[in-house]
This record gives structure tokens, C-alpha cells and sequence, in this order.
């Protein structure tokens, strides 16, 4: 072999692996947009269904002076909790106001009604979207932990993500499941 061959294996070699590396990052890079999308519509959805709470919030406190039963969650605006806790307290809130409506008939109006549609929707959309997040996630942490993506994920310094509801299943705690 003389130098010219060596030259040109080496610079095929080196060839393959910008490729090799390129498209390692790139898969790397559309799980992060699809996960950054997901976590952004989740986000939205969340600040709707806050504010048809407190819409529905203002309509109880019409009919029901005596006690404010969600001041507890329109407090939260003043809170800064992670998107998973929010979703917790937002859906503690609307079982409250569920109660309250069975509690007191005047609420049954159509306006009421068409918050908690509206808030039944949200919940919808937050379903599909915590799934999209989801899934995203494991594509991606799967590719952060498989060899040779791995390489491409220790230089960018990506590491593995938790699901949205906040567990890491790579930690050692197995008791972190929340109802």
C-alpha cells in the first residue's frame, strides 16, 4: 500500500463517520423538537383549562358566598410548580367543582356547562399531548442509551429524560408511582 491509498481509506473512514455522526444528532435533535413541541402544547392547554377554572371559579362564588372552594387552586397562578403537579392540582379542582355543581342546582347553567365542556376538551387535548410527550421521550431516551447514538448523546452532554408525569425509570427509587 502506498501513501495515497492510506490517505484515501483514512479520509473514507473519517467520510463515514461525519456521516455516521450526522445522523445520530439528527435523530437526537427531532426527538428533542417533537418532546419541546409537546411539552409547549401541554403548556397552552394547561393555562386554558386555569383560566376556564377560574371563569367557573367567578360563577360558584355568585351562588356559593359562604365558601371559597377553589381559592386553594386560583392560588397557584403565584405558585411555581412543574407542568405534572399543575396537571395534578387543575384536575383536583374541576372534581371540586363537580361536587359543588351536584351540591347546589343553580350552578346547572348554560354557561357552566360550556366551561366544563371546554374544560373537557382541554382534557382531551392534554391526554393526546401527554401521550405525544411520552412516547417522544422513550424514542429518545432509548437512542441516548444505545450504542453508538450513546456517543453522539455523551458529547452534546443529552441525558436521559423523565416522563411527564416526573418518574425517572432509570433511578434505583421503584416506589415513585403516584395515583
Amino acid at each position: 500500500m502506498n501513501g495515497t491509498s492510506i490517505l484515501l481509506i483514512a479520509i473514507i473512514i473519517i467520510g463515514l463517520i461525519a456521516i455516521f455522526y450526522a445522523i445520530s444528532y439528527n435523530q437526537i435533535v427531532i426527538y428533542k423538537t417533537k418532546i419541546e413541541k409537546a411539552e409547549g402544547d401541554i403548556d397552552e392547554a394547561l393555562r386554558k383549562k386555569y383560566d376556564a377554572i377560574a371563569r367557573l371559579n367567578v360563577l360558584i362564588k355568585k351562588v356559593v358566598t359562604k365558601k371559597d372552594y377553589l381559592k386553594e387552586y386560583i392560588d397557584l397562578k403565584e405558585k411555581r410548580i412543574s407542568n405534572y403537579e399543575l396537571d395534578r392540582k387543575l384536575t383536583e379542582a374541576v372534581n371540586t367543582i363537580n361536587e359543588v355543581k351536584n351540591d347546589y342546582s343553580e350552578l346547572d347553567t348554560k354557561e357552566f356547562n360550556k366551561e366544563l365542556k371546554t374544560i373537557n376538551l382541554l382534557n382531551e387535548e392534554l391526554t393526546s399531548s401527554k401521550n405525544y410527550y411520552n412516547k417522544n421521550t422513550s424514542e429518545l431516551n432509548t437512542l441516548i442509551r444505545k450504542f453508538p447514538t450513546n456517543i453522539v448523546a455523551k458529547i452534546h452532554r443529552y441525558a436521559i429524560k423523565p416522563f411527564f408525569d416526573g418518574k425517572n425509570m432509570q433511578d434505583a427509587v421503584t416506589d415513585d408511582f403516584k395515583l
